[in-house]
């Protein structure tokens, strides 16, 4: 019986625009009034934020220079300026708006950006809500 043989090629990842370099920001509380009941808005509740920005952090490292990749420090305190600000009834809004801070850094080619609402008011047992984008320069 005659053998037959499957040509095996391989290809090489296409280097695209897009950068696989990524800063994760994990975890971040901040207190909010968000949601589209009164009693949200007047008692408050914790929000937590996942931002994943993309972004090519080849410079940075080749001068161990800050001032060419995202300072992950003042874009948390960004990110809770946020979340502390102006309500809006829904966390879609409110990863919107995070999501733009991110893209605010030139560098930042695209993010993905998580909010969790762990104490929405949902009448029966559960574990989070999450609600994530994903955004890019246009």
């Amino acid at each position: 019986m005659a053998r037959r043989c499957c040509r095996v090629t391989t290809t090489r990842r296409r280097k695209t625009s897009l950068s696989a370099d990524r800063i994760v920001l994990r975890g971040l509380r901040a207190r909010g009034r968000h949601g589209v009941l009164a009693a949200e808005r007047e008692l408050g509740q914790e929000f937590i934020v996942d931002a994943t920005l993309f972004l090519d952090t080849g410079p940075a490292a080749a001068g161990d220079d800050l001032t060419r990749t995202v300072d992950y420090g003042e874009l948390a305190q960004a990110l809770v300026k946020v979340v502390e600000g102006e309500p809006v009834e829904l966390i879609e809004t409110l990863a919107e708006r995070l999501a733009e801070v991110c893209l605010g850094s030139e560098i930042v080619e695209s993010v993905e950006v998580s909010v969790h609402k762990p104490a929405a008011p949902i009448p029966l047992p559960f574990d989070d809500v999450v609600v994530t984008i994903e955004r890019s320069r246009p």
